[in-house]
C-alpha cells in the first residue's frame, strides 16, 4: 500500500509539472517576424489593435537568444514587461542595461534605442505602445561592436 501511494504520488507530481511546463507561456508565441528591422529570430504577435476606444497597440515579442532589434525610436514611447529570459535594452549615447522577467522598461518617447536577447538566453516581453503619436521609426542594424559593448 505505501509503495502504491509513492508510486501515485510521484506520477501525480510528474503530470502536474508536465501541465505547468505547458502553460508557462500566458500569451502564444506567434509568427516569425519577416521583416527588415532585426537580427535573429523573433516571434510577435499582436494582443490588441489600436481602436477608436482604445489607441494602444499591444504586443508579445519573443527573441531567440541573441536576436536583436535595430536602433529604432517610438515617437510616442513604449513601455516593454519583460516576461521571459535575460535581456538587453540600451538608450543612444547610455550603457547597455540588463534586463530580466519582471523588469518594466519605459522607453522614452523620440529617444533612439534597441533591445533584444542577450547572447545566451532567449527573451521576451509585452510592448504597450501608444498608436496615435505615430509609428515606429526604423533606424540602423545594432552592430557587433554595440551589441558586445556590455560591461
Amino acid at each position: 500500500m505505501k509503495k502504491t501511494f509513492l508510486v501515485l504520488m510521484l506520477a501525480t507530481a510528474a503530470f502536474c509539472n508536465h501541465l505547468i511546463a505547458q502553460d508557462a507561456a500566458v500569451f502564444p508565441k506567434g509568427e516569425i517576424s519577416t521583416t527588415n528591422n532585426h537580427t535573429g529570430t523573433v516571434w510577435l504577435k499582436e494582443l490588441n489593435a489600436p481602436d477608436s476606444i482604445f489607441s494602444y497597440s499591444i504586443a508579445v515579442a519573443s527573441f531567440a537568444s541573441g536576436a536583436k532589434l535595430d536602433w529604432h525610436i517610438h515617437p510616442g514611447g513604449q513601455i516593454l514587461l519583460i516576461i521571459e529570459g535575460t535581456g538587453y535594452y540600451q538608450e543612444k549615447g547610455k550603457p547597455i542595461q540588463i534586463v530580466h522577467k519582471g523588469d518594466v522598461i519605459k522607453c522614452l518617447p523620440g529617444v533612439a534605442h534597441w533591445h533584444g536577447a542577450s547572447p545566451k538566453s532567449s527573451f521576451a516581453y509585452i510592448a504597450t505602445t501608444p498608436a496615435q503619436k505615430g509609428n515606429t521609426i526604423w533606424l540602423k542594424r545594432v552592430t557587433d561592436e554595440e551589441y558586445n559593448s556590455i560591461q
